[in-house]
Formats: C-alpha cells, sequence, structure tokens
C-alpha cells in the first residue's frame, strides 16, 4: 500500500499541489496536516506511521514536508527501514525501496553527523571570538547551563550572516523565538531591516 503525506505550514496555504501529485503517484489514502515546519508536534504524521505495515511505502511531495530538521528526518526514515516500510520523495532522489535510493538516504545520514561536527566547531569558535572579545564566554544571565552551546552557535552562525534566522533556527533546531531570545542573550544587535527583509522572503517562499 501506498500512503501519502502532505504538510504545509500555515492556512493560508494550500496542499492541493501535494495531495495531486500523491494521488497521480497512486497513493490510495493522503493525510494532510496543518504545521508548522520547526514544531516537535506531527500529530497526523504520527498516526500515519503508526498505521503502516512491512512493505507499504510511505509517499512526500518533498523532504522538508516530513522532517523537521535533518536529524528529525533521518530519525523517522531509520524507523521506517527497521520496520521494512519504504520512503519515495516525489522531489527528491530518495527512494528507500531501491538499492540507489537507500545509498542516497546513506550519504544524507553522513551529512548529519558532519553538520553536528560542523556546529560542535563553530560553538567553539564562537567562545573563542567571545572571549578575545573580552568576554568570559559563560551562560548569560537567566539562560539555562545545557542551552549555552547553542547559544554561542547561534551568535556565530548569526554574525557569520550566511544564513537566514529561519534557516539558523532550522540547523539548531530551536524556535526563532528561542533564537532570538538567545542572540538577545549575547548581546547581539538584532538588524531591523535583516528582520524584514526575512519576513519578505519567507512570505515569499509560503506562497510559493
Amino acid at each position: 500500500m501506498k500512503a501519502g503525506y502532505a504538510r504545509v505550514s500555515t492556512k493560508d496555504q494550500t496542499v492541493d499541489l501535494q495531495v495531486d501529485a500523491l494521488k497521480k503517484a497512486g497513493c490510495t489514502k493522503v493525510y494532510t496536516e496543518v504545521m508548522n515546519g520547526s514544531r516537535a508536534e506531527r500529530p497526523i504524521l504520527s498516526k500515519v506511521l503508526e498505521h503502516l505495515r512491512a512493505g507499504d511505502v510511505l509517499v512526500i511531495w518533498k523532504l522538508d514536508r516530513l522532517g523537521r530538521s535533518l536529524k528529525h528526518l533521518i530519525e523517522v526514515v531509520n524507523e521506517l527501514m527497521t520496520r521494512k516500510i519504504g520512503l519515495k520523495s516525489l522531489n527528491d532522489p530518495i527512494d528507500t525501496t531501491t538499492p540507489q535510493g537507500r545509498l542516497i538516504f546513506n550519504l544524507f545520514a553522513s551529512l548529519s553527523e558532519f553538520e553536528r561536527d560542523v556546529i560542535r566547531e563553530r560553538t567553539q569558535a564562537g567562545l573563542s571570538a567571545a572571549r578575545a572579545r573580552g568576554r568570559n564566554g559563560g551562560r548569560p544571565k537567566g539562560l539555562p547551563s545545557r542551552a549555552e552551546p547553542t547559544a554561542c552557535a547561534a551568535e556565530t552562525l548569526y554574525r557569520e550572516g550566511k544564513l537566514s534566522t529561519r534557516e539558523i533556527a532550522a540547523r539548531l533546531q530551536i524556535s526563532k523565538s528561542t533564537l532570538y531570545s538567545y542572540l538577545r542573550h549575547r548581546g547581539v544587535p538584532i538588524g531591523v531591516y535583516r528582520e524584514h527583509d526575512e519576513r519578505q522572503s519567507n512570505r515569499r517562499n509560503e506562497r510559493a
């Protein structure tokens, strides 16, 4: 059995394009969900995963519709593979029912490990940079000690200016509000124009 899963981030968006493509791909049942990509709760997705059995195939429009992060995506796919359930993405080269698709997924898993290493390196770089500017690198007042590495990494990534706040939050697996809280705690000036540009970009992406 092929089961489809479609997701949009807001009620203003429509799942019609995804649903039509999933049905065309042979899905006998298509589940839809409205949930922000960074949210951990995915009740409909959990329901889909519970109903799938060995030999079934979960079909999605794109990988970003399934996992809220690369780490989460790999966890879901590993669960599916352990239960002998296939995963096929219509717009990505992922089809774990084929040897080639499984190979590509293993490359994604390797990239996830690489991503964690990069974040650790940038965290250390952030601490070193903070000390060089005369700060002790300790946790800001009111910030849990376990959040210190993430806050440092957030500062480093934000100051690099290569990623949007939405991408940084997704990379660090935190919400945008938490990201801004970390940046404020570390005394990082948040550009008004940058926030405006990102909001405009997010609106365009949601309409796309």
